[in-house]
C-alpha cells in the first residue's frame, strides 16, 4: 500500500459523458460528487467549500474550459496526469504521449496498490480498456474495445429498424423478442470478450490479480466466472494514490 496521505486531495476524474469528483482525507474518501462539463468547477466552489483542500489532481480523456481550469491553480496546488510524471511503474507502452490519462492512473494505482504482483484492470466506461502490469511493474500496454453504451448506439445507428435501448439485463436466457435479443447479445457477448481476455492473462499467469471497475461494472460483475476485485471508485482511488506519490517524490 502506497505512504500515508499528505493533507486534503481533491481528486477529479473527467470522463467523456461526465466529471467525478472525491475529497480524500486520510487515504480515505470523504465526499463524492458527480458534475457535467460545464458546470464542474462551480460544484467544487459550491459543494466542496467546507473542506480544507490542499492539492488537487486531474485526469482527462476530454478537454476542460481553461479559464476554468487557471482559476482552479490559483486556488490549489494542480496536478495534471501526463505520460513525463513521476509514475510507480516501468512505462514500456510504444506511444507513450498516446496513452490516456485514465489508464495512466489505473496502472499507477495499481503498482500502488499491489506491488509485485501481476494485475489486469478492466475498466468498463465508455470504452471498454484492459491494462496488465507484471510483477516487476512493467506496463506495455493492453487493448481498447467499445464500451456498453457504445455497442447499443451502434446497433441501432448502422440499422435501419433495430431500436436504440438503454441497457438492462434481459428478462429471459433466450432473446425472444427484438429487444431482449439485442439486450442479450450486447450483454453476453461482452461478458464473453471479458472472460475471454481474462482466461488469456491466467494462461501466462494464474497468480493473475483482476480488478473490475468503471460505470457499467453492475452489468457486468455477477456474470465474470473468474474470481475478481469489483471497485466502482478504483480509479478515483487511483488518483489519489498517484497524488501522493508525486508529492511524497517532489
Amino acid at each position: 500500500m502506497y505512504a500515508i496521505q499528505i493533507g486534503v486531495n481533491l481528486v477529479i476524474d473527467v470522463g467523456n459523458s461526465s466529471v467525478k469528483l472525491a475529497v480524500f482525507e486520510k487515504g480515505k474518501m470523504a465526499y463524492q460528487s458527480v458534475a457535467y462539463h460545464e458546470n464542474w468547477f462551480q460544484k467544487i466552489t459550491g459543494d466542496f467549500d467546507k473542506f480544507a483542500i490542499e492539492n488537487v489532481i486531474i485526469s482527462r480523456v476530454r478537454g476542460l474550459a481553461e479559464n476554468d481550469l487557471n482559476s482552479l491553480k490559483r486556488m490549489y496546488r494542480v496536478l495534471e496526469v501526463q505520460h513525463n510524471m513521476k509514475l510507480p511503474f516501468k512505462n514500456h507502452y510504444k506511444t507513450p504521449k498516446t496513452l490516456g490519462a485514465d489508464r495512466i492512473a489505473l496502472m499507477s494505482g495499481a503498482a500502488l496498490m499491489f506491488p509485485g504482483k501481476a494485475v489486469l484492470v478492466i475498466d468498463a466506461g465508455s470504452c471498454i480498456t484492459y491494462d496488465y502490469k507484471n510483477e516487476n511493474e512493467d506496463y506495455f500496454g493492453g487493448a481498447i474495445s467499445p464500451g456498453l453504451q457504445m455497442r447499443y448506439k451502434a446497433v441501432h445507428h448502422f440499422t435501419g429498424k433495430l431500436p436504440l435501448l438503454s441497457p438492462i439485463i434481459p428478462e429471459t436466457q433466450m432473446g425472444n423478442s427484438t429487444e431482449n435479443a439485442i439486450h442479450k447479445g450486447i450483454l453476453a457477448g461482452l461478458r464473453y470478450e471479458i472472460q475471454g481476455f481474462i482466461d488469456e492473462y491466467l494462461s501466462e499467469n494464474e497468480n493473475l490479480t483482476i480488478i473490475l471497475t468503471g460505470g457499467d461494472l453492475d452489468y457486468l460483475r455477477n456474470d465474470i466466472k473468474n474470481r475478481i476485485f469489483a471497485n466502482p471508485n478504483f480509479l478515483l482511488e487511483c488518483l489519489n494514490g498517484l497524488l501522493d506519490y508525486n508529492l511524497i517524490n517532489d
